[in-house]
């Protein structure tokens, strides 16, 4: 079929008013265009079956952002080109291959239709075709073709017989469109064009963005053959310097010296500094090059250019941003721990969508054994990043931060720097250890040192003393762990993200021991589980009788201690299954070393129920108040501090204030001396959270109205009477909940703490929130049992 014929065949096609209309990517669609697209959408895949299935029309417009997925009508643009669908194939992945021919421009008029995809009612759009043919569009046509011919010379690629086709085209519009589609334009170029109907002022654009062209192909030409030059010459004087280098090893010229040297540069580029680094390190060889090999400072100066040349500048690890398999990282080395796990999760969240990011500074705190450490290597691992941990407790020196200068005798970069030479990597997970336990002396201070460290805004150009230039440390993920978070120094504290480790419920410990603990006590001790089987009974026996503590250390000790001794009767021949529970439990480990609080037999006047938080975990403890024949002195026993000194007198005075509402003889307090104690006198106590539990024991002494035992609180108590907030709600429940307590009362204020306690500890228990000292005590005391003259503590 001839040209003329193709062109007469697709003027005479007649195109609907209404279409299906498939948005195109990054490309725009000219009249006569025959493209292959490919389709992977949704609601493309069904405009096309939606066209194929009537008239094989479909209306092709580009939407104006390649990044959107689904866009909206808003996102595309208004004029398109109709195009007839030749050919239609089904890919293996479920995509579809089409080749479509360009009809004719046509603009949306409307949408009719936009689910399941756009439908549109279009306007063919008509070109306006001048009279004649003028000189100037002739002239202007051959300047087209001629340009096509320099760009075609200069090196530009186009489709095979592009220079046939643009000379036996005679209409302007078309050889506008034919250049245009040709061309490789940005989307919003090639949208201008298409939309102009003028053929005219399309020819003066094309010949615009020809000429443009046409500069960036000679400028570029110009360069290549500079840069090929350029090349010539390196490669010529390359060989030369071999052949030289080659004349002298015949000779016997080159020493070892001149072999030094040069092996030293190959290093320095191999090494991929910056540039500034490398300017450096090359200063220093030219310098090593004139000194004796001898001599005192030829020595540091090979050891200063070997430590540059040894750290990974341009060395790095590539991050695991597999989500999935990091969790799965996480919860093989860790139970529970929710809170750091999202946190190291969300950090691979945003570097799987950016690929530069500074790394974040977390800061573990928390008492010893609950796993700051070992989360930090298994941190690493589910980054598929290297490990380096650094210990700064005791550390005094501000030279192990920050390196010694080159002048003095042995130097050498500080601990930081040396951590990045040993793994190698420029982005390890780098565990700065004990952050609460650096010291301070004559030789500076550490902690200010780490301020540069671990400030994301100054490490990407970290300068060692030694080293004397820039060091990137923006790609290190800092982790910093601490017991205290107190004795940090606040500058210090505010470059960190804290994360709160506050030690494991004795549940929790249950998990791990089952989990971690015993499979690796049984493997270390070369037993399997059919020689010892350790009953959860057992566990929580271990658990509660033989350790106190937050973390799991001494629970993995005494499971250790289990296994040795089964290990020890089957070395001695004794083979068989030995089953631990929680009766012959004490056989293996002895008498327990613990004891918890004995729950109260009855209600008794004067003991309130308390709850406790403790770096082990959560404990009840029994205010006792009695009250004796004196003068109103209050005496305070039971190794207790000065907060709990102080609220004890706070809620003394609070019951003197209400004793009429109370129902107690104001002359009581001045002929009464009122005794408090809280037992378990050798353990020191202290915090503001038995307020109102020692406001409790000292009414229920005067008015002799016995405490519920069933009812356990916690709270701060004013000079008002009203209950503040107090802190470890999640481990005052567990204890609670061993004592078989259900009922607990606690300030309002600490409603929002109950939704970061987990489920399954609150079953079972009801959380009473209260405002003020009257609610307490109107929920807390029996009626009266006896006349308030005759109370005692019972």
């Amino acid at each position: 079929m001839s040209k003329a014929d193709l062109k007469e065949e697709l003027n005479n096609i007649e195109i609907p008013t209404t279409l299906p209309i498939l948005p195109v990517r990054d490309i725009v669609i000219f009249p006569y265009m025959i493209i292959p697209l490919f389709i992977g959408r949704e609601m493309s895949i069904k405009a096309i079956d939606s066209a194929l299935s009537s008239n094989k029309m479909i209306l092709l417009v580009t939407q104006k952002d390649v990044n959107i997925e689904s866009p909206k009508i808003d996102d595309l643009y208004r004029v398109g080109t109709v195009g007839n669908i030749l050919r239609m194939l089904k890919l293996p992945d479920g995509r579809l291959k089409i080749l479509v021919q360009g009809i004719a421009k046509a603009r949306i008029v409307n949408y009719i239709q936009t689910e399941p995809f756009y439908v549109g009612e279009i306007e063919v759009m008509v070109d306006k075709q001048p009279a004649e043919l003028t000189v100037e569009i002739e002239a202007l046509m051959r300047n087209i073709r001629e340009l096509m011919d320099k760009s075609i010379a200069l090196g530009k690629t186009f489709v095979p017989d592009i220079l046939v086709l643009i000379e036996n085209v005679e209409e302007p519009g078309r050889l506008a469109d034919l250049v245009a589609s040709n061309l490789g334009l940005k989307a919003e170029q090639a949208q201008q064009l298409l939309e102009m109907t003028d053929p005219v002022m399309r020819l003066h654009k094309i010949s615009e963005l020809l000429h443009r062209e046409v500069e960036l192909l000679t400028v570029q030409q110009k360069i290549q053959s500079d840069a090929k030059g350029e090349i010539d010459k390196t490669q010529r004087e390359y060989f030369l310097r071999e052949q030289l280098k080659a004349i002298q090893r015949e000779l016997g010229e080159i020493d070892e010296k001149t072999e030094e040297i040069m092996e030293l540069r190959k290093k320095v580029k191999a090494a991929k500094m910056p540039e500034k680094v490398e300017k450096e390190a090359l200063k220093q060889i030219n310098r090593l090059e004139k000194m004796h090999p001898d001599s005192a400072e030829a020595g540091t100066i090979r050891t200063y250019v070997d430590w540059l040349v040894e750290l990974p500048w341009s060395k790095s690890t590539k991050d695991n941003l597999d989500l999935k398999k990091a969790k799965k990282v996480l919860d093989e080395d860790h139970y529970d721990l929710e809170k750091v796990k999202e946190r190291i999760l969300e950090y691979l969240g945003v570097r799987k969508l950016k690929s530069k990011m500074k790394g974040p500074i977390l800061c573990f705190v928390g008492p010893p054994g609950v796993g700051k450490t070992s989360l930090g290597r298994s941190i690493a691992r589910a980054l598929g990043r290297e490990f380096y941990r650094m210990s700064l407790g005791g550390m005094r020196d501000e030279a192990e931060i920050r390196g010694h200068r080159r002048t003095y005798v042995g130097a050498l970069p500080g601990r930081i720097i040396q951590g990045i030479k040993t793994v190698g990597k420029n982005n390890p997970v780098f565990m700065l250890d004990e952050v609460d336990k650096i010291g301070m002396d004559f030789r500076g201070d550490p902690a200010s040192a780490l301020l540069e460290v671990l400030d994301p805004e100054q490490n990407h150009a970290f300068v060692d003393h030694y080293l004397g230039v820039p060091f990137d440390l923006s790609n290190v993920m800092f982790i910093t762990t601490a017991n205290l978070i107190d004795p940090i120094p606040s500058p210090l504290k505010d470059r960190m993200e804290i994360i709160t480790l506050s030690g494991y419920t004795a549940e929790d410990k249950l998990g791990i021991a089952k989990n971690y603990l015993i499979p690796k006590q049984l493997k270390e001790h070369g037993i399997t589980e059919k020689n010892l089987k350790i009953h959860d009974s057992a566990i929580m026996q271990i658990i509660t009788h033989y350790t106190r503590e937050a973390g799991v250390r001494n629970l993995e000790r005494e499971i250790a201690n289990l296994c040795r001794k089964v290990a020890r009767k089957i070395a001695e021949g004794k083979d068989k299954t030995y089953h631990i529970s929680a009766r012959n439990l004490s056989k293996y480990l002895g008498v327990p070393k613990f004891l918890p609080e004995e729950e109260m037999e009855k209600d008794e006047v004067g003991v309130a129920t308390g709850l406790a938080w403790t770096e082990t975990g959560g404990d009840i403890i029994y205010i006792e108040a009695t009250i004796m024949k004196g003068k109103g002195n209050l005496t305070l026993t039971g190794q207790l501090g000065d907060v709990m000194k102080e609220s004890a007198h706070a809620a003394l005075s609070y019951i003197r204030s209400r004793a009429k509402q109370i129902g107690i003889n104001s002359n009581l307090f001045s002929t009464h001396d009122i005794h408090i104690h809280v037992p378990a006198g050798a353990i020191p106590k202290d915090g503001p959270s038995a307020g109102i539990t020692m406001a409790t024991a000292i009414a229920s002494a005067f008015t002799g109205r016995p405490v519920y035992k069933s009812i356990a609180m916690t709270g701060e108590v004013t000079l008002r009477g009203r209950v503040l907030p107090v802190g470890g709600l999640k481990e005052k429940t567990l204890a609670a909940k061993r004592m078989g307590i259900h009922r607990i009362i606690i300030p309002k204020r600490n409603r929002k703490d109950l939704e970061e306690i987990p489920k399954y500890i609150k079953k079972g228990i009801e959380f009473i929130p209260v405002e003020t000292m009257d609610e307490v005590l109107r929920l807390a005391l029996k009626k009266n049992s006896r006349p308030a003259k005759r109370s005692r503590r019972v």
